[in-house]
Parts: structure tokens; sequence; C-alpha cells
């Protein structure tokens, strides 16, 4: 068994466990790990319905579970499929899936099978888009999803070790189809990424350390953002003063923005960044708009956001407000 999983899972011993399984080689790998450090878990199975094979493979990943004996749940995607962001709208629904029932049964953690190489591959794909920090430190080893907390045990793993220990354990596992096309960008990333090595001296090992720089630097500010939204709650409730936003740095103001909306807004997902940076240009200057479900509003030096459909008047906002930030 491979020593860094056994080190990451040392943080988790006596927790109930969820674990998102497909079939494939990385999952099947895991679920096998968790059954040999005997941890509790509970395993949950998505079944698209998008490939001819999916029943086989529901099929072998319950029968996996009544041989070691873990609870299994199995999940169908039922919804219409979208003609375009297919592989988006799959993802978003398998984790709402796994994520309400994690809720429902009082499981605070849900393992995801990401490893080195899907890491690898987040960042790249990020970086063709142009992402700025949050993008580019790709997949945090803990994070949050739907008020569940995700854990990826595998991120320091890379998939030949995977692939490597089900060859010499006899493990057998599913290679999903989706895995050779090339009209998905992942795939394209994957066939295409040696090239990054053989042609420029790019190694794996050197993407892996800036995403690991970028991830620490993306968890300091996601501790000093979290730090400010909860100063301006706890003090003035949802007004605070426009120096407070723009004394920050650019990505800080926007991250900040963005959290602070969500939250106040109720939305399960972030607001899009091209969203944050228009309403940030608006509110150089008095304004009024809605955006995340939310009405927000600057007046003089002065700004408040409230949920949609809420009094946006300035007056007396926060009777126990303790001082001016």
């Amino acid at each position: 068994m491979n020593q860094k999983f056994l080190d990451f899972m040392q943080n988790y011993k006596g927790h109930k466990l969820a674990v998102g399984v497909s079939g494939g080689v990385d999952s099947v790998c895991l679920l096998h790990w968790l059954y040999e450090i005997k941890a509790d878990v509970v395993c949950l199975h998505v079944n698209h319905q998008l490939r001819p094979e999916a029943d086989t493979e529901t099929e072998y990943v319950q029968n996996i579970c009544h041989n070691f004996n873990i609870p299994c749940h199995i999940f169908y995607w039922q919804d219409n499929k979208p003609e375009s962001g297919l592989e988006a709208a799959a993802r978003e629904a398998r984790y709402k899936m796994m994520t309400d029932f994690c809720h429902d049964n009082n499981i605070e953690y849900l393992l995801t099978a990401h490893q080195s190489d899907d890491q690898i591959e987040t960042f790249l794909m990020n970086l063709s888009r142009g992402s700025g920090l949050y993008g580019l430190a790709a997949m945090l080893p803990e994070s949050e999803r739907n008020g569940i907390k995700i854990l990826r045990p595998l991120l320091n793993v890379s998939r030949k070790e995977i692939k490597q220990y089900c060859e010499d354990n006899n493990i057998k596992y599913f290679v999903d189809s989706m895995n050779s096309d090339e009209h998905y960008t992942r795939v394209k990333i994957r066939k295409n990424r040696h090239l990054l090595n053989d042609d420029l001296g790019i190694s794996d090992s050197r993407i892996l350390l800036a995403v690991e720089n970028l991830s620490r630097t993306r968890q300091w500010m996601d501790k000093y953002i979290n730090a400010r939204i909860e100063l301006v709650i706890r003090s003035w409730g949802t007004m605070f003063s426009a120096d407070f936003l723009f004394d920050e740095a650019e990505e800080i103001r926007l991250k900040f923005l963005g959290l602070l909306i969500q939250k106040i807004g109720g939305d399960e997902y972030p607001v899009r960044l091209n969203s944050l940076q228009k309403a940030l240009s608006n509110l150089k200057s008095d304004c009024k708009f809605t955006l995340g479900h939310c009405t927000v509003r600057r007046l003089n030096d002065r700004i408040l956001i409230v949920p949609e459909g809420k009094r946006t008047s300035f007056r007396k906002r926060h009777d126990k407000r303790k001082k001016d930030i």
C-alpha cells in the first residue's frame, strides 16, 4: 500500500467516510486501500447512463462492496443530458447526489480518487483558460463542496503507481471509453502532456511543485479573506466601508466580494469572474445592482450587500455594530 495514502488518512481515523467509486482504476484502488486500513466507509456509485457498459460497471462495484462487506449506494443520473457541456453537467450531478447523501446520513467527509496526474491535467487545463491563482492552484487535498468536506487522499500518488498496484494484486477495473475521446480537452492534454517533458524538459514533478507553491498562497488567501468576511458580518452585518474593499489587491477584492455575495445570497456556486470584475468597476462610485441573488449598493463611502428583495437603507443597519471598519 502507498505510504503517502497512509500518511494522509492518519488525520481521519475514527471518522465516518463516504467514497465515490466509478469502477475505474483510481477509485477501485482507493476502495481497496480503505478496506485494508479498515476505514468506516460507505461506497457511493453514480451511474450516468451515458455508456452501454455503465450497468456492468455498477454491478462490479456492488460486487466488490459485497465481498468487502462495505455498504454501497447506487445513484442514477436521470435528468435530460445537455448537448454541450456534458462532462461538466455530469460532474455537477454526481457531486450533488453524493453530497446530498452525506448530508442525509450525517457524513462529514467524501473521498474522491483524484491523483497526481489529474492534478497536472487540471493545472494545464486552467492554464489554457488563462486562470488566476485559484485555478492554477488546481485541486486541494481538502476542500468543501455543498457543505461537505471533499478529501483527495491520492493527490500525491501517480496514475502509474495506482495501475501497478492493481496489476500486482490482480485487481480488475474498467476503462472509461470517454477517456480516449479527444473531443474533451482533458483527454487532449493527457495524450500530449509528454511533449512538455520530451521537448521542453518540463517534468511532472516541476509542474506539481508549482501547483504546491500556488496552493500554499491560495490557502493563505482563503484564511485572510474568510477572516475579513467574518469581521464584516460580526461588526456591521452586511455593510462596510469602500476602503475596506478597495485598499486590498485586486485578487483579494474579487475573492472577498464573490464569497461575501455567495454567503449572503445563499447560492450554491460562486459568482462568475467577469461578473465580479464588472461589479468592482461599478462599486468605484455610487451605484445599485443585483448579483448572485443579492442587491449591492454603494452610497458615498459605504457599501451594502443584502439578499435580493430586502431594503437597502444605510440607516441603522446593525444596532449592535461595534466600530467603524
